[in-house]
């Protein structure tokens, strides 16, 4: 993701934010967290968010 939405914040903490598509128009976007070695996921669903319009 690129600009304002390529990063999201979890308990205070700044982590990279990433997107998976998993239909035409689902989408999965997470939070990478690699000191714990975690994925945050913090939207999941079936349209295209407006966030990325």
């Amino acid at each position: 993701m690129k600009g304002s939405l390529a990063t999201g914040v979890w308990k205070g903490q700044s982590h990279e934010r990433w997107q998976y598509e998993v239909t035409g128009g689902g989408r999965i976007w997470y939070l990478v967290d690699d000191e714990r070695r975690t994925a945050w996921i913090t939207y999941a669903g079936t349209g295209h968010p407006s966030e990325t319009d």
